[in-house]
């Protein structure tokens, strides 16, 4: 009768330890998905800082009644570091159906640059602008 109560006793203590063992792995991946949850979060905030960022300037451009100048560079600090924004002006070179140039449409390209990580990041947008002169 001693022998089968140490039996059950050395079971018990296999279960609690096969229980604990289960808990401290699922700890472990809860962790690890509330860091990955928190990265994208940031790389997020970054991505739409950045986006702000080039939606700002562009109806700056397009509000401004002055011809965009051809080359600018302005760099901006968004709190997650700094962010080259580079602004290019060409003209468009359109024509309409019956070959009629379109005068004064400017494509305008802005490009953000940043570091995230070590690692360069790019994102532009491309639109046209019509000023006559």
């Amino acid at each position: 009768m001693l022998r089968t109560r140490k039996t059950k006793t050395a079971f018990a203590l296999y279960e609690v330890l096969l229980g604990l063992t289960v808990f401290v792995v699922g700890i472990l991946a809860l962790g690890r998905s509330v860091e990955n949850c928190l990265n994208a979060s940031a790389l997020s905030a970054e991505d739409n800082r950045v986006r702000l960022i080039l939606a700002n300037r562009m109806s700056e451009i397009q509000a401004s009644s002055a011809v965009p100048d051809p080359a600018a560079e302005t760099k901006v600090d968004t709190g997650y570091g700094l962010v080259r924004l580079i602004q290019q002006t060409i003209p468009a070179q359109l024509v309409e159906d019956d070959g009629t140039d379109l005068v004064g449409m400017r494509t305008v390209t802005l490009t953000a640059n940043w570091v995230r990580g070590g690692v360069k990041q790019s994102r532009s947008v491309e639109f046209y602008v019509y000023r006559a002169g």
